[in-house]
C-alpha cells in the first residue's frame, strides 16, 4: 500500500519566498535609480548653486575692499568662503578684471566680472578654498593694485 504524500506545506513557503525576493528586487531597484541618477543631479546642481554664491560673495568683498583714491593705500580684507563646495575643494583665481572659480565638478564653476573704479590698475592671485583668503590693496605709481592673497 502506498503512503499519499502531502506537499501542501511547500505551497506557502515558497509564496513567502518570492514575495520576499520580489521585495528586495524592487527596493534594489530604486535605490540603484536613486543612487545612479537622481541624488548625483541634485548635489552637482545644488554644488552650482553654492559656487554660484561664493563666487559672487567673493567679488562683493573685493569690490568692497578697494578704497576711494588716495596717496597711500594699505588695505586687508579677510574673506569668509566656505572650505568645500559639493565636498570638493576649489580655488578662486583673478582672470583680467573678473573673479573664476575652479572646480573639480564641471558642473560647479562660473566667471563675474568685477566692477572696480578707474584707479584699480590690477587684480591678481588666487585663493585656495583650504586657505584662509585676504584681499590685499596697495598703492603703485600708477594708483592701486589688488591681490588675491
Amino acid at each position: 500500500m502506498q503512503v499519499p504524500r502531502d506537499d501542501r506545506a511547500v505551497s506557502p513557503v515558497v509564496g513567502k519566498a518570492l514575495e520576499a525576493a520580489l521585495v528586495v528586487l524592487y527596493l534594489g531597484l530604486v535605490t540603484t535609480t536613486l543612487y545612479g541618477g537622481v541624488v548625483p543631479d541634485y548635489r552637482a546642481t545644488a554644488g552650482a548653486e553654492v559656487g554660484d554664491r561664493t563666487l559672487a560673495a567673493a567679488a562683493t568683498e573685493l569690490e568692497r575692499a578697494v578704497p576711494p583714491p588716495a596717496e597711500s593705500v594699505v588695505v586687508e580684507v579677510r574673506v569668509d568662503l566656505p572650505r568645500t563646495i559639493a565636498g570638493d575643494r576649489y580655488a578662486v583665481r583673478a582672470d583680467a578684471e573678473a573673479l573664476v572659480l575652479d572646480h573639480p565638478d564641471p558642473a560647479v564653476g562660473g566667471r563675474t566680472p568685477l566692477s572696480l573704479p578707474d584707479h584699480v590698475v590690477g587684480v591678481r592671485g588666487a585663493w585656495e578654498s583650504t586657505a584662509d583668503p585676504v584681499v590685499s590693496v596697495r598703492s603703485v605709481e600708477a594708483g592701486v593694485e589688488v591681490v588675491l592673497a
